[in-house]
């Protein structure tokens, strides 16, 4: 065989590694996340503590710039949607809920968060993880109903609310049957705010204290109640024994804001 020149080599290994860097530095593709089964999310919430508000702005602003950094050091294995409860909450100001492909990479975006100057300020009131799964109960819904399940959901809500919840024994000893049944009452409930309430559930069993948590996204508060008001008079409601408490209401804004408000 004919050996490779020096040269030669040097240009081989430059014609592949920009392609490895380049992979190396891609991000998380956020559509593909948010759509796939398997993937793990954590919802973390926090307060600001005391001593935060009585360090000076320029300090406050150095401390925000860690936390950027913390972000965009993690882009690679996961993604972070923030919220500002701030204004709307006395037990928290931020939420953040982030979605990966394994747990323990959630785990070290938020060793790395509470790491930072800002960080050590910060609070963690509540902590909520789940897991999402393939729909359990809609394959056996009347096509109709399936049909009213792909409207498409509302795009660019401001409003965010995460609602935790816990069932009882007598629900998980149920038949798949009689819990289809429950959830198709439940279901038909929903179908009217289709078009101005957005929703995604996540399975907790197992990996926290709570069954399910469920996230809402809407522009529309007065739908969002009346969705509320409805789901609590199907007969599934009976097997909640607890809904929300906390139940966290918030606005969607961009980790600059948040960071900006925050360091006024």
């Amino acid at each position: 065989m004919k050996r490779i020149s020096q040269f030669g080599m040097v240009a081989l290994l430059l014609c592949f590694l920009p392609t490895l860097s380049v992979a190396s530095e891609s991000a998380v593709d956020r559509e593909k996340l948010l759509k796939d089964s398997g993937v793990y999310a954590t919802f973390a919430v926090f307060k600001m503590g005391e001593h935060w508000w009585q360090v000076d702005h320029e300090a406050r602003v150095k401390a925000a710039s860690e936390v950027k950094k913390v972000f965009e050091k993690h882009a690679d294995k996961l993604i972070v949607d923030t919220h500002l409860l701030r204004g709307l909450s006395e037990r928290a100001d931020v939420l953040v809920r982030i979605h990966s492909k394994e747990m323990v990479h959630n785990q070290n975006f938020l060793l790395d968060l509470m790491g930072t100057t800002m960080g050590m300020d910060m609070k963690n009131t509540d902590t909520f993880n789940g897991i999402t799964k393939t729909l359990n109960y809609v394959p056996s819904f009347p096509e109709e109903l399936k049909g009213e399940l792909k409207t498409p959901p509302p795009q660019g809500s401001p409003y965010v609310i995460v609602v935790p919840i816990r069932k009882d024994a007598e629900w998980w000893i149920s038949g798949q049957d009689t819990r289809t049944g429950l959830m198709k009452e439940h279901t038909d409930a929903t179908v009217a705010y289709l078009k101005t309430v957005k929703r995604k559930l996540y399975h907790s069993s197992g990996l926290d204290d709570w069954d399910f948590i469920t996230y809402f996204e809407t522009s529309k508060l007065d739908d969002f109640n009346n969705l509320v008001t409805g789901l609590l008079k199907v007969k599934e409601n009976r097997h909640n024994r607890r809904f929300g408490d906390p139940l966290l209401l918030g606005t969607i804004r961009p980790l600059d804001e948040i960071l900006d408000i925050l360091s006024r």
